[in-house]
């Protein structure tokens, strides 16, 4: 029997459609529409994420929805590679955490954007502190 993620790209090719139309459609990485068809599913976003790229996938190749669904949730479940539904939270952050990972944002902006709201808000009650005890903001 043929893995689900062949029947999906022989499914890809005979519409003749490429990854990278796929890719420019769905704006799904290629990293994980060849996950997708290569059935390494440890490599998809997992829960709602890992279904949602599935969906972009069969729209961009227009494919009926639910049969392949269903199969998509049997290969899953073939390949050991579902958990228990109630860890779908346990695993959305996970897969948040490992895709972020790399992504170390300096904390340098992040004060720059507080200082600057807190002196906005500090010219804004000014402002409105001039415009009610005197009636108007300049003198």
């Amino acid at each position: 029997m043929r893995r689900f993620g062949d029947e999906l790209r022989s499914e890809r090719e005979r519409k003749r459609v490429t990854l990278e139309t796929i890719c420019t459609i769905t704006k799904v990485s290629v990293r994980h529409l060849e996950a997708l068809e290569g059935s390494d599913y440890g490599e998809l976003p997992g829960g709602v994420f890992r279904r949602g790229i599935l969906r972009s996938y069969l729209g961009a190749v227009g494919l009926q929805e639910s049969p392949w669904m269903e199969r998509f949730e049997a290969a899953l479940r073939e390949s050991g590679a579902v958990q228990v539904e109630s860890n779908d939270w346990v695993e959305f952050a996970e897969n948040v955490r490992r895709n972020r990972g790399g992504m170390k944002a300096g904390t340098g902006s992040r004060w720059i954007g507080v200082a600057a709201m807190a002196g906005t808000l500090v010219m804004l009650g000014w402002g409105v502190w001039k415009f009610v005890l005197h009636g108007h903001l300049f003198l």
